[in-house]
């Protein structure tokens, strides 16, 4: 691949800030080190090193469609600012080709004395665009944008909806070859984001070559081809969108799990109910389960499509027909049976098995699960008959049928299954104890002749006259 195939490349990008303790500790360092080279001493250094990015490396090429994922403060928002020049970096080497459009900080490229209409005549001379041609775009930029009367008001009496509409209006429509978006969108209505994302998938269907940042996973899976994973400044993974979320969301997932195991060593410190001695009886019990569970995580995550804790693990998928039949191809109105087989590792309760169904594109059409069926009883005033209630033994295994009548598209659909433990029956306190990707795929064919539609769904749609 030549270099002109690329739109921008980042070699070997760190950045490092410099931590004072206090103001005279900078003032030490500026001056300090100076005398002491001239007196030929070691220099001393007044500040901490912290490193917001280490070696950074990927290309994205003209027309394609990047994600940059991770957690805050993983350097997502430092890697962005150094692409588009705002930031210098410690060391290493951007090249970009083409005009940028960079949707930032909210606000940012806005003088905010000036009105609206005043920002987007300096947005776009900043972007190297004549008066002429951007009066020539104006009234496109004003009409997406959509904020009235505000137009010509100062900017810093705007809402951050309306500066985000603003701001995103100028970008777009002024025909950049890279547009860059970090997080900006969230603060956008549920309306104005489907513009802004129908118009990003035309800009990049043109060609435009776009950079994105967002914690949304299925906006990344849906707008991105290829994506990079940044955990506190180090680049984790790069490669397919689809890849590199499954890693972030078992990042995620570990994350938590340390986060948990911290409450439950401070709960166990704090604990002076127990002698001593049932301390240390208490200590190898936890040690022996812990080692057992930390056994079975590394099972896991020796399969890259699944991760979990491993209290209970997902053994397979199966669907079948009305007729009781295993099958993998369906039609539009026929009856859907998903059968998710689960092994259980320790006792335990409170549990929810569910899956999630996306098409061949990554779009998520579906997620549910036995707590959805508690939560609709619950809801009712009935606690009767919950699976949340159910107990289980370790080594039992057991399975779960879920059921739909088929409205799906003519597509390639895949099952993700779960199995989780929910501490409340409402999903607000849940731990993951295995998650499977690609556990079953399935067809469905839309039969031309009887039962036509076209979309992703059966809208059960009637004409009258």
């Amino acid at each position: 691949m030549s270099y002109n195939d690329n739109a921008i490349c980042i070699q070997n990008i760190s950045k490092c800030y410099q931590i004072y303790n206090n103001p005279r500790d900078r003032l030490k360092q500026f001056v300090v080190p100076k005398f002491q080279q001239l007196l030929g001493r070691d220099r001393t250094q007044f500040y901490s090193e912290f490193w917001a990015l280490q070696d950074i490396n990927f290309e994205v090429k003209k027309g394609e469609s990047a994600g940059i994922i991770g957690r805050n403060g993983s350097g997502k928002s430092t890697l962005l600012q150094i692409i588009t020049g705002t930031l210098t970096p410690t060391t290493g080497q951007v090249s970009t080709q083409g005009r940028i459009a960079a949707l930032l900080e909210l606000g940012s490229g806005f003088n905010p004395e000036f009105t609206g209409r005043e920002n987007i005549y300096l947005n776009g001379a900043v972007l190297g665009l004549s008066k002429k041609e951007i009066d020539n775009k104006f009234d496109a930029i004003a009409s997406f944008a959509d904020i009235g009367s505000h137009l010509d008001q100062p900017v810093k009496t705007y809402s951050s909806g309306m500066m985000v509409r603003l701001a995103f209006a100028v970008q777009v429509q002024l025909e950049p070859d890279i547009l860059i978006v970090d997080e900006a969108l969230a603060v956008g209505d549920a309306l104005f984001q489907k513009r802004c994302f129908r118009q990003i998938e035309k800009l990049t269907s043109n060609g435009v070559t776009l950079l994105f940042v967002s914690h949304d996973q299925e906006s990344v899976r849906t707008l991105t081809n290829k994506s990079v994973l940044l955990d506190r400044g180090k680049q984790i993974k790069t490669g397919l969108s689809s890849e590199v979320l499954l890693d972030y969301r078992r990042l995620l997932h570990e994350e938590e799990s340390k986060f948990y195991s911290s409450l439950a060593e401070d709960i166990t410190l704090r604990s002076q109910s127990t002698t001593f001695k049932e301390k240390d009886e208490l200590a190898v019990e936890e040690v022996t389960s812990v080692t057992h569970l930390n056994s079975q995580q590394e099972t896991l995550r020796s399969d890259k499509l699944s991760f979990g804790e491993g209290e209970a693990t997902i053994d397979g998928v199966e669907l079948y027909n009305s007729n009781g039949e295993n099958v993998n191809v369906f039609n539009p109105g026929e009856d859907v049976r998903i059968r998710v087989h689960f092994s259980i590792h320790t006792d335990i309760d409170k549990l929810n098995v569910g899956i999630r169904i996306r098409n061949k594109e990554g779009v998520k059409i579906y997620s549910w699960g036995t707590l959805n069926q508690d939560m609709f009883k619950i809801s009712k005033g009935s606690k009767e008959n919950l699976y949340w209630n159910k107990k289980f033994l370790k080594g039992s295994k057991d399975y779960v049928d879920l059921e739909f009548n088929c409205s799906l598209g003519s597509n390639l659909y895949e099952i993700q299954a779960s199995v989780s433990h929910e501490e409340t029956p409402d999903y607000f306190s849940q731990r993951i104890l295995h998650w499977r990707d690609e556990a079953a795929f399935f067809h469905v064919h839309v039969i031309r002749d009887e039962y036509f539609f076209g979309g992703l769904t059966d809208l059960k749609m009637i004409a009258k006259w």
